[in-house]
């Protein structure tokens, strides 16, 4: 079961990535119907049918390369949503019972597959795109858990440890959350060129922040939301949250990093730190890289597998203080 969760992991981190490489090159509706690409399983078959094709959608040309990567990213999440299948009935059938973290995981992928169907049918809907985006990351994070249960080793350290990095560890995670959240909107609003320059906005910024319409301008009668509806302002307005929300969670993430490497015995522990410190300084460098290269495609992508990594290693440490019950501790 453990090398199974480990191949999960890997299609959740490749399915995270493809999505994001589908969102950011603009080919979320490169296949306007679901879960087939303009009524064909795959994009050869609809350029052998072309005028048909386009007869069905007129308003959305065929633009192969396009189509192509909405479908690698179709195919990847359904090998995973199989595979998510696969272990949970091979799970169930071992342990002769129904256990809560292979059921809510299923769950969680039949939540995923509706909101992949919505996501297309109703054309890139902001709420729709950034709760698909979080319940990718939310399986991820389940298959970790789920795949740390089966991992065993001694953590050398005492009671009063957990007692005092619980809580560090705890508004890390929330804050990393948050922060994921605040991407995935400005991703789904089109929003990250709104800002150009560093470290925050061109001109008199502040000035021109619409907090009410950054958040719910979207709602309307609107029936198509690519490449955004909000007006300039409002997205700016998601930037500028997107970078002071980086602030926040660099701070508490580094923080965290600090109080291990100060008071942790565990070397564990203490290594769990210093890789969380890694991928936060990689995080940071992406985060800069992306403005200053003007916004490609790649750094986007690096920028949203390095959050996963990192959304990872805090539920490494949170899942380890929690399991913690002495010298020994499975995790």
């Amino acid at each position: 079961m453990q090398k199974m969760l480990g191949v999960s992991l890997v299609l959740a981190l490749c399915v995270i990535m493809m999505g994001a490489y589908t969102r950011l090159s603009d080919a979320g509706l490169s296949c306007p119907d679901w879960p087939n690409c303009y009524g064909y399983p795959t994009v050869t078959q609809a350029q052998d049918h072309l005028i048909l094709a386009e007869q069905s959608f007129p308003e959305r040309p065929l633009d192969a390369g396009k189509a192509w990567l909405e479908m690698i990213h179709r195919y990847i999440a359904g090998a995973l949503g199989c595979f998510v299948f696969f272990m949970v009935a091979l799970s169930t059938w071992r342990e002769k019972k129904i256990q809560p973290l292979p059921t809510a995981l299923l769950a969680l992928v039949g939540m995923q597959v509706t909101l992949g169907m919505l996501t297309v049918t109703m054309n890139l809907v902001p709420w729709i795109v950034t709760g698909h985006l979080l319940g990718g990351f939310s399986l991820f994070s389940l298959l970790w858990i789920w795949f740390l249960s089966y991992r065993y080793f001694s953590i050398d350290s005492d009671v009063s440890q957990k007692k005092r990095l619980m809580p560090y560890a705890i508004i890390a995670l929330v804050a990393l959350v948050g922060q994921i959240f605040l991407g995935g909107w400005m991703a789904s609003n089109y929003a990250a060129t709104a800002c150009t320059e560093l470290p925050f906005c061109e001109g008199q910024w502040w000035e021109n922040l619409q907090w009410m319409q950054a958040m719910f301008g979207f709602l309307g009668n609107y029936t198509d939301y690519e490449f955004g509806v909000l007006n300039y302002n409002a997205r700016m307005t998601i930037h500028v949250l997107h970078r002071f929300g980086a602030l926040l969670a660099f701070a508490c993430i580094f923080i965290l990093v600090l109080r291990m490497l100060y008071c942790c015995q565990s070397l564990i522990l203490r290594r769990a730190a210093w890789i969380i410190l890694g991928l936060l300084t990689v995080q940071l460098s992406l985060g800069v890289s992306h403005i200053i290269f003007h916004f490609p495609v790649y750094i986007g992508v690096a920028h949203n597998a390095v959050a996963a990594l990192l959304l990872l290693s805090c539920l490494f440490v949170l899942y380890t203080l929690m399991r913690y019950q002495g010298r020994a501790a499975y995790v």
